[in-house]
């Protein structure tokens, strides 16, 4: 295919993919649908649009490469997976640029995610040496018993657009390294990142059928996500994305008895306590809460200061927005803000504001769409907040900071933790008791302390609650791609 170009940015020919990844081979659809520029609306090319048959191609090739796979070496799947991971970086900057042109983000925040994304292919590739069984001693002289652990079969890979790299990688990193064979279903604003995988995963030596991609359209989502969900020759989903499509992809699943972990929504508190270095506070605040324009599933939703310190953290708050925060096309180089990724995000933090101001907030800065088009919208900060607001109850997903004055430690705790939901929580406090008490009672699967950024390839990223199941990244991300089995050798 020839080059795209996002305002005005030319993106690498050799990295742009338009047709779907099935068996190694690249599919050209009849139909195809257009991803878009967030910042400007431009298109930036058309990628076949898979549906049904193409989903099930995808899977059929993935369980013929499986056997072949999964036989393999440890050791010669991780020298797979670490020239994946250095083509990568080779081609960091195209990688990023094509995350910038089709989600928005600023280059430098897109060039992280490549970062990090990559890390989780070295990670793997370390661990795929790893996977140790266990010898138990028997109850009886003549018995030995052993546990191994063997790849669970096709993993079928469902990803969103905030992080179009990133998600897929943190899956198929350990699907891989696991022995598994994939199908990647990536988000319908973002799937030229996938396909891009798909191309160095060529060149790095994946063998056809180990990495597969079915791009497909809105409108046949639906569709593909049924056949990953329900063949019966896939044996594990992986999610992220809404908690109500996960618990949609869960009953489709439950036909098949099919392992799941899935990654749903966030809701995440960051407490400030009076005993906090405010100004680290706030510079975790700024990081946690306007990464990605605060399209980030861990990024912080609801604020929650101390009497003592209200005052105080609001007002430097405020000033750090206006200063440090720059709203801009990602490829500009002084933008930290990019674009929503579409206008129906803008009109929920519309939606947010309005309904908080209407019962009594007050908007410090931001509060409106920002004039660069309609995808843009100020970084917004609200004080006198409650929680029956809105923006309170329900993820927001965009660059809103509601602040909810509090008194006491156990209040705080409380309204943290009355949510259905649980995926990463904050908090600052100089107290090492109250830190230990805080950190235990908080109900999320991840914890910052004093810290904003949290996430790693080496730690477990996962939530409670409504958030999800099971964990990614870490030594125990590789363990949602494995079978035990337990064999008992008699008769010694």
């Amino acid at each position: 295919p020839g080059p795209v170009r996002a305002a005005s940015q030319a993106l690498s020919a050799a990295l742009v993919r338009r047709g779907g990844l099935v068996g190694g081979r690249w599919v050209e659809t009849a139909a195809a649908f257009p991803v878009q520029d967030p910042a400007s609306g431009e298109e930036l090319g058309r990628v076949s649009d898979c549906g049904a048959a193409e989903a099930r191609a995808a899977v059929q090739a993935a369980h013929e490469a499986g056997a072949a796979w999964g036989r393999l070496p440890a050791k010669e799947r991780s020298a797979r997976l670490r020239r994946w991971y250095e083509l990568m970086m080779e081609n960091k900057e195209e990688l990023a640029r094509i995350i910038t042109a089709e989600n928005g983000k600023p280059l430098k925040e897109a060039q992280g995610e490549i970062t990090y994304s990559a890390s989780f292919l070295e990670w793997f590739a370390e661990e795929a040496r790893r996977i140790y069984g266990d010898v138990i001693p028997a109850s009886a002289k003549d018995r030995r018993v052993l546990v191994l652990k063997q790849p669970v079969g096709v993993a079928a890979i469902i990803t969103p657009w905030n992080f179009p790299s990133a998600m897929i990688t943190r899956k198929v990193g350990a699907a891989l390294a696991a022995g598994c064979t994939v199908v990647v279903k990536p988000a319908e604003d973002t799937p030229l990142s996938a396909l891009a995988l798909g191309e160095l995963a060529n060149q790095a030596g994946i063998p056809a059928g180990v990495y597969n991609v079915v791009p497909c359209s809105r409108q046949q989502t639906a569709a593909v996500g049924e056949v990953l969900c329900t063949d019966p020759l896939v044996s594990k989903i992986s999610f992220t994305g809404s908690t109500a499509t996960g618990k949609i992809l869960l009953k489709h699943a439950a036909g098949t008895v099919k392992r799941v972990s899935m990654e749903l929504g966030g809701h995440a508190p960051f407490i400030v306590f009076d005993s906090a270095n405010v100004d680290r506070a706030v510079a975790g605040a700024l990081a946690s809460k306007y990464r990605n324009s605060g399209q980030t599933c861990v990024c912080t939703n609801r604020f929650l200061v101390q009497k003592g310190i209200h005052d105080e953290f609001v007002e430097k708050f405020a000033k750090a927005i206006d200063k440090e925060l720059h709203v801009g096309n990602g490829f500009d180089a002084k933008t930290t803000q990019g674009p929503l990724i579409n206008e129906k995000a803008v009109e929920k933090v519309e939606k947010h504001i309005k309904d908080a101001v209407s019962q009594g907030a007050s908007v410090v800065t931001g509060g409106k769409r920002h004039s660069l088009g309609k995808n843009f919208f100020e970084p917004t900060l609200l004080t006198n907040v409650t929680t029956k607001m809105l923006c309170t109850q329900e993820e927001t997903f965009g660059p809103l900071a509601p602040v909810i004055r509090f008194e006491t430690e156990a209040e705080a705790v409380a309204i943290a933790n009355a949510a259905n939901v649980g995926l990463a929580g904050y908090f600052y406090s100089q107290d090492p008791a109250q830190i230990w008490r805080v950190a235990e009672q908080l109900e999320v699967g991840m914890v910052g302390v004093n810290e904003g950024i949290i996430s790693s390839a080496e730690c477990p990223f996962g939530g409670v609650k409504e958030s999800g199941l099971g964990r990614e990244g870490s030594k125990y991300g590789i363990d949602e791609y494995l079978e035990i089995k337990y064999v008992c050798f008699g008769g010694l």
